[in-house]
């Protein structure tokens, strides 16, 4: 796994409602469920539309006030959906060291906290065509039960790390086109993106999840 680089930590961005309309719920519950999804226990599921790239990177802000050490989140959606933005703000709200960016050509990267909170660990595993095995070497379960880790394209490959995780399915119009801000340049284009956040286990049974909008 990468050492994390030294550099100034990033300041985080507010914003207001007038730059950007917040996600909005549209629905406790949701079809289209996965099978790494349905393989859990108890759910807690919210659905969520989200206007803007900046929205997506304030649902991030949000979703990082509930997460806490030992909490797996697996981001699901096409090139371009907005997982990354979603786990810029995650970082944000986590508070934690260092630019996050798509860590797709180094696999995983290591954010250290700048307030005593948990480590983010940012891992994309689009590359990686099996499961735990392949990625061995990024000692995941050794770095859960302290850290929250996110993991890009993770649906199918990092299930048994726990039977406790959150499962973020981002889906946008066919078509439409915009960027994932993986290269630390633009951003997400500007078109909506509907957002299902889907709690397994007993970890998320109880979570207010619909409060985050």
């Amino acid at each position: 796994m990468e050492a994390p680089h030294h550099q100034h930590p990033a300041t985080p961005r507010q914003t207001s409602p007038e730059q950007a309309p917040g996600p909005r719920a549209s629905g406790r519950h949701a079809p289209g469920r996965s099978p790494s999804e349905r393989s859990g226990g108890a759910r807690n599921e919210v659905t969520v539309t989200v206007p803007t790239a900046a929205g997506m990177r304030e649902l991030g802000v949000r979703l990082a006030g509930v997460l806490r050490a030992g909490d797996l989140v697996l981001l699901t959606g096409e090139l371009g959906a907005g997982k990354t933005t979603l786990t810029r703000g995650l970082g944000e709200g986590l508070g934690v060291r260092g630019a996050v960016t798509s860590p797709t050509f180094v696999i995983a990267r290591v954010h250290p906290s700048l307030t005593d909170g948990p480590p983010l660990v940012h891992v994309d595993a689009y590359r990686l065509g099996g499961g735990l095995e392949e990625m061995e070497d990024l000692d995941l379960d050794v770095s859960l039960p302290e850290s929250v880790v996110v993991v890009e394209w993770g649906e199918g490959k990092v299930e048994e790390l726990t039977e406790d995780r959150l499962h973020v399915v981002i889906s946008r119009a066919l078509g439409e086109d915009g960027g994932d801000g993986d290269g630390g340049g633009g951003g997400d284009g500007d078109d909506e993106r509907t957002v299902r956040l889907a709690g397994v286990g007993e970890r998320w049974a109880a979570e207010d999840l619909a409060a985050l909008v």
